[in-house]
């Protein structure tokens, strides 16, 4: 009894920290692959959080062929959690590789953001924003899914 309580009380936390439909996104800011700060807005429509290389992976193939600036016109904001990635990996190879992309990847080399946002770590967790509140949430698990929801957002 004991321990399950223990186990209860110690993931408290986690589900504290899981934003609810209508509430407030508390404002973060992440260092973008080029090392530029962003700090998240009013003005983001979408966000989406990509937990793993897998889930990456499916919001790259979904952008392939889109002009620079796609996401941006759309008030697209991507977030890339790296923290499972080793530093000198990341460092050296994964993102030199992401500044090739003509699009935006907010990393979040610490886990601080994308524990916030709970999804399956092999899909791509979208959260529609109105003014900075969670209006909708959706999960994506191809890359053609993620394609046809971007094409219906509007620049």
């Amino acid at each position: 009894m004991k321990f399950l309580l223990t186990v209860l009380l110690s993931l408290l936390p986690l589900w504290a920290q899981a934003v609810e439909l209508e509430e407030r996104l508390a404002p973060w800011t992440l260092l973008d692959q080029f090392d530029q700060a962003y700090t998240l807005d009013n003005q983001a429509q979408v966000l989406l959080v990509a937990r793993s290389m897998d889930a990456a992976k499916l919001v790259d193939a979904a952008l392939q062929g889109q002009p620079k600036g796609y996401l941006e016109a759309r008030h697209v904001v991507f977030v890339a959690d790296i923290q499972r990635m080793p530093r000198l990996i990341a460092k050296l190879f994964a993102v030199p590789a992401m500044q090739a992309y003509n699009y935006r990847v907010m990393l979040d080399r610490d886990a601080r953001i994308a524990p916030r946002y709970p999804a399956p770590v092999d899909k791509v967790l979208w959260l529609q924003l109105e003014d900075g509140k969670l209006v909708a949430r959706h999960e994506y698990a191809t890359a053609a899914e993620l394609r046809q929801a971007l094409e219906q957002v509007q620049p």
